[in-house]
């Protein structure tokens, strides 16, 4: 074999386990066998089919030294080879991470990476040298190394065995999983950030991925058998037979629906991709985030938002150049909140996950009032809203008066009828009996003939 070749291979297993030799309730889980690959044998049946055998010399990963998970699919970096070699158990995931030469670890030194950090850096790293994730003031990682880091989670989030994909959704992934990502991260990660945020963006993460594999692999013209046969490389077989009946189902086409309908309302799509978010001016952000490489907005909406942004900076400037009590304290939230509107309810535009409007505006009334004119627009706002609510109310106050009138009026009507109806049966019932004493007084008088 050669010497640049990637001999370690990792092999998840399910077996059937007991708690003890008294347990009669057998448990099924995954062990992972460690190896080194020693020979590769093609057994040829006549040119009518191959077989491949693979001999690896087993090691206990309790007791051996030299080996570990992370190396067991990653090629030998001495020739220099950046190629992915693809052996038994081996995931989809990528090897290596775009980052910083540099980066900062928890004793306070700096560590050199070499342009693009392996993840074999990651799990070498001693527990001193943990890389640390400085936060910002809202609790978002900042810095080179909160880049890392999201690479990092969005490594886990794509490993079938440590988060399945055959939860319908992230609440009902099982907390031991979650908790099971979170402390593998924290062995890599001095973090200043919450558990959380961690949570929060594993979440997303793993519902990307989901998308991404439902795209590639479900949204096709094929039968669901071959969907079900169309397995993800690196993805569990009954993993992915589970997420295609899913996908499959009215429940999950029904969701679908839904997603699909939120994300048209989203009429201005950014294109940040990975990176944060956190000390922008928003803006500027706006514009960063809203255009496509070529440098044109990504929606007509988008470019009509951007001119106003600018219009109304401009506008902001030239007050300032003749009025200098105009006070450009957090310009750039005015402006936004101008353009846009008020601020969803629970979210911060271009702020990322994780900061509340509390957090950033600060608690109280004046979290969207940032200047006098602003206030009175909104107060305006109010008002034009209330008066709105009132001419509502006023409005179903006649609308149940009128309903009420006319049910009244029914009730009389049918009464009405009612003792019409009753005095014709009366006026009958008299007549009958009239009739009768006019027919016995006749019978009388012929008797007395």
């Amino acid at each position: 074999m050669r010497r640049t070749q990637n001999c370690r291979v990792v092999v998840n297993s399910s077996i059937t386990s007991y708690a003890s030799a008294r347990d009669s309730n057998p448990v099924e889980g995954n062990v992972e066998y460690y190896g080194l690959l020693t020979d590769i044998i093609e057994l040829d049946y006549y040119g009518r089919w191959k077989v491949i055998l693979f001999r690896c010399d087993w090691a206990d990963v309790n007791t051996a030294r030299g080996i570990k998970k992370i190396n067991l699919n990653t090629p030998n970096s001495e020739e220099g080879n950046s190629e992915q070699q693809t052996v038994v158990g081996s995931s989809n995931v990528p090897e290596t991470l775009e980052e910083p030469e540099e980066f900062q670890t928890e004793n306070g030194g700096m560590r050199k990476a070499r342009g693009r950090t392996l993840l074999s850096d990651l799990y070498d790293l001693d527990p001193a040298d943990r890389v640390k994730v400085s936060r910002n003031t809202y609790g978002q990682p900042v810095g080179s190394e909160a880049r890392l880091l999201a690479g990092y989670i969005g490594i886990l989030a794509r490993n079938a065995n440590m988060l399945p994909i055959n939860y319908e959704s992230w609440h009902h992934m099982p907390d031991s999983n979650k908790n099971h990502a979170l402390a593998n991260i924290k062995d890599r990660f001095a973090l200043e950030v919450s558990d959380d945020y961690i949570k929060k963006t594993l979440g997303k993460k793993w519902r990307d991925n989901k998308s991404i594999l439902k795209k590639q692999y479900f949204k096709k013209d094929i039968s669901l058998e071959e969907k079900l046969r169309n397995v993800p490389p690196g993805m569990l077989r009954y993993q992915w037979e589970d997420a295609v009946r899913f996908w499959n189902s009215k429940k999950g086409e029904d969701r679908e629906r839904v997603g699909i309908s939120s994300r048209q309302k989203q009429k201005f799509t950014h294109t940040a991709g990975s990176r944060s978010f956190a000390s922008i001016p928003e803006a500027e952000l706006f514009e960063i985030t809203h255009r496509k490489k070529d440098g044109f907005p990504m929606t007509s909406e988008a470019g009509e938002i951007m001119e106003k942004l600018k219009d109304k900076k401009a506008e902001y400037e030239a007050a300032t150049s003749t009025d200098s009590s105009v006070n450009l304290e957090n310009i750039d939230n005015r402006i936004i909140t101008e353009v846009l509107g008020p601020e969803r309810y629970g979210r911060v535009r271009f702020q990322g996950s994780g900061v509340t409007p509390t957090q950033y505006f600060g608690s109280g009334s004046q979290q969207y009032m940032p200047s006098g004119s602003q206030a009175k627009a909104e107060v305006q706002r109010l008002r034009d809203q209330i008066a709105q609510m009132q001419a509502n109310t006023d409005e179903q106050i006649a609308e149940v008066q009128r309903k009420y009138e006319e049910l009244q009026q029914q009730l009389r009507a049918e009464a009405a009828e009612r003792e019409a109806a009753a005095a014709a049966r009366e006026a009958e019932h008299r007549k009958k009996y009239d009739d009768l004493q006019l027919q016995l007084q006749q019978m009388m008088q012929m008797f007395q003939q």
